[in-house]
């Protein structure tokens, strides 16, 4: 029976060979079951001012339907205040680059509001509809052993972490690797890669993800340091970007897009490893890192060299290209340090104000927001002298550990700190590996309550 089904083969092989001559291979390769490409898109953040990462996640859901990524595979979560926000000055629209087009329109409205939340972007990730809640689409991702994964989260972090729209609501490294884990444990993909934009990105991953369960991850930045909005207006109000007084894109999400693009539009194959490498150069400033962050890659180097057709592009011949954001970058805008971009926005918005109320009241928002930011500061350099002796000695990262040994007692002294002096809010994050360390120097939790009652006396404050 064998050698019968062998002979059988080799006349189907014979027979493609003679009628459609060289591509008798494409259709032997086509005898398995194709795989499918899944793709989840998230902005963790809300409010005018963080209109970058919206923008960047509509950006990607278009690159992902150029490339030829099915709808019903793409999971779309953000807050959508940004569109039809007051402040837009382009009303129903949003863009990721000065020049560029609409990338607003067409986007599925799959998890929008409250929903965008810890719990259901690790429901979507594992393909677990029965642990949504709220009313989005139910879409997950329901990807197999034979698929590829792609993963893209555009928002604010810190050591550790990456936030979530709700105030005090944090995605924890160990949740998300966890989740990764689990998902591959279960047969639910056959690679994954994962991009991550956000401050302190590379502490999501660095001495967590391991190399050898199919993930490879790309981050805006170091373990250390913040990442980089761009397109940004500068003193210039004629520029480009100006009339929106917020920064359009983030660097590192900017490059990887528009790199993309160039080569989708080009028809030219590229890998993993060769994005990479463009968008580390192009996100240091060419190099210079004046203006910029260092892009890193964890997990798995054996996916380096894998096509991006795998996930997102589709270079062939046939692949139809709309018209997508330019892909120069030569353009006079500014770019700033993530933490920053709200106070460039206040800063805008109190200075193109006319006189009278409303210049007081844009003048109000602005001190309160780097008072906020001061007490901050103080009540967790306080809590620092108090538990650890002071000093910034204490807080020097430690390269290719993680952040923390014991996650729990990290969440639980955020949640004290929190519960004390209020939400850390997108700026205070920062602060992240102070609260490892007290986790790592062994201090009792009730330490950490009384030094926080200490450093915030009165009531929490309030962002």
């Amino acid at each position: 029976m064998g050698r019968g089904l062998l002979c059988l083969l080799l006349l189907q092989l014979v027979g493609l060979v003679v009628a459609g001559g060289g591509r008798w291979q494409e259709e032997f390769l086509r005898l398995p079951a194709s795989a499918t490409r899944w793709a989840v898109l998230i902005a963790g953040s809300n409010g005018f001012y963080n209109y970058r990462h919206q923008a960047d996640v509509c950006h990607a859901y278009q690159i992902m339907r150029k490339g030829g990524v099915e709808e019903e595979n793409i999971v779309v979560m953000m807050y959508d205040d940004i569109a039809h926000n007051p402040d837009n000055p382009r009303p129903g629209l949003i863009f990721n680059h000065p020049s560029g087009p609409d990338v607003y329109a067409g986007v599925p409205k799959d998890y929008t509001g409250d929903d965008v939340n810890v719990n259901n972007f690790l429901a979507v990730l594992l393909g677990n509809r029965s642990a949504l809640t709220g009313s989005g689409s139910g879409k997950v991702v329901a990807s197999g052993p034979n698929d590829h994964v792609f993963v893209y989260y555009a928002d604010h972090g810190g050591p550790g972490v990456l936030s979530m729209p709700a105030d005090g609501e944090y995605l924890y490294a160990d949740d998300l690797v966890k989740a990764l884990k689990k998902k591959h444990a279960a047969g639910g993909y056959k690679s994954l890669v994962v991009y991550v934009e956000a401050c302190e990105s590379g502490s999501i991953f660095e001495g967590l993800l391991p190399g050898n369960i199919s993930v490879y991850a790309t981050t805006a930045s170091n373990a250390e340091e913040s990442s980089w909005g761009t397109y940004c207006p500068g003193d210039d109000h004629d520029a480009p970007a100006a009339e929106f007084d917020t920064c359009l894109g983030d660097l590192y999400s900017v490059a990887w897009m528009e790199d993309a693009e160039a080569h989708q539009e080009g028809r030219l194959a590229e890998t993993l490893r060769q994005q990479y490498r463009t968008v580390k150069n192009r996100t240091s400033d060419e190099g210079t890192y004046t203006l910029g962050s260092h892009v890193m890659q964890y997990g798995d180097m054996a996916l380096a060299p894998q096509s991006l057709d795998l996930y997102y592009m589709d270079t062939s011949p046939a692949a139809a290209v709309g018209a997508g954001a330019k892909g120069s970058h030569s353009y006079s805008t500014v770019s700033v340090n993530q933490r920053d971009a709200d106070l460039l926005y206040l800063w805008r918005k109190y200075r193109r104000a006319g006189e009278g109320t409303s210049r007081l009241l844009h003048r109000e928002r602005l001190v309160q927001e780097m008072g906020r930011r001061s007490r901050v500061d103080r009540s967790v350099e306080m809590i620092g002298a108090l538990l650890l002796g002071g000093g910034n000695q204490v807080v020097d990262a430690v390269r290719e550990r993680a952040v923390v040994e014991d996650w729990e007692c990290l969440r639980w002294m955020v949640r004290t700190f929190e519960a004390h002096c209020g939400s850390l809010g997108q700026y205070g994050i920062k602060h992240m590996r102070s609260f490892a360390n007290i986790c790592n120097a062994g201090v009792p939790h009730h330490a950490m309550a009384k030094a926080a009652s200490l450093a915030c006396p009165s009531s929490p404050l309030h962002l």
